[in-house]
């Protein structure tokens, strides 16, 4: 069984859009939502899969088998899914058999992750693209909490990984550097992503990155859905 992220009118939050983020920015995909994080970032657009003083967990969170996770996802006429939550690998056991299956089946599979978790073994050979998301202190998060060595060298090794941070200020650029030379991750593998919840701080924050992404050698993403959708769910 699988926690699965509920939209307000009780369906399942596997549903199709674009990829609004990272190197596959814009292609056509299947997103499946998990429920349940063990981070609690300040500025999450998700708190409705994990943060139970605001959300009811009986009314946000509902329990999937695989099978209906996959008729789910086998509904849509698009190959590429994107694994998204809450956090993923609080489930990465109970994922393999789908992600194995789908994989069998010629999905390309995406996994977005926070980077705290090592994945078990099994996971890494059916996933096509690891999307970590390490956090900085901007997210509020204790520095114990949010940054495991051990995680994050093992993703740091793993060539079908790349590092996309959310970063809000200039200082927040020296976090990225620090972080880069720590874990040996080239700039070329990093993307720097405007912290943003509506267009105008959105567009205000990107005009300013693009240019430090410029001088160092990072990849800059947008985040689409948020310019084209705003605050929205399932989108």
């Amino acid at each position: 069984m699988l926690k699965v992220s509920r939209r307000p009118e009780g369906r399942p939050e596997i549903f199709y859009s674009i990829q609004g983020e990272g190197i596959n920015l814009g292609k056509p995909a299947v997103f499946l939502r998990l429920g349940l994080c063990n981070l609690a970032c300040i500025w999450c657009d998700t708190k409705y899969t994990w943060d139970w003083k605001l959300y009811d967990p009986g009314e946000r969170i509902i329990e999937m088998s695989l099978a209906e996770v996959e008729r789910e996802i086998s509904l849509y006429n698009c190959r590429y899914l994107v694994i998204t939550g809450g956090e993923p690998m609080l489930q990465h056991g109970q994922l393999v058999p789908l992600l194995e299956h789908l994989n069998d089946q010629g999905y390309y599979l995406e996994v977005e992750t926070n980077g705290t978790i090592v994945p078990v073994p099994e996971l890494v050979a059916p996933v096509d693209h690891w999307n970590v998301s390490p956090k900085l202190a901007n997210s509020r998060n204790p520095p114990a909490s949010r940054e495991v060595p051990e995680a994050l060298e093992f993703f740091s090794r793993l060539p079908s990984s790349h590092f996309k941070f959310v970063v809000e200020n200039e200082a927040d650029l020296a976090e990225v550097r620090s972080f880069l030379q720590r874990y040996g991750v080239s700039p070329e593998r990093a993307i720097l992503m405007p912290q943003a919840k509506d267009r105008q701080a959105h567009l205000r924050r990107s005009r300013w990155l693009v240019e430090r992404c410029k001088d160092s050698g990072y990849l800059f993403s947008p985040r689409l859905q948020v310019l084209l959708w705003g605050s929205r769910e399932a989108v």
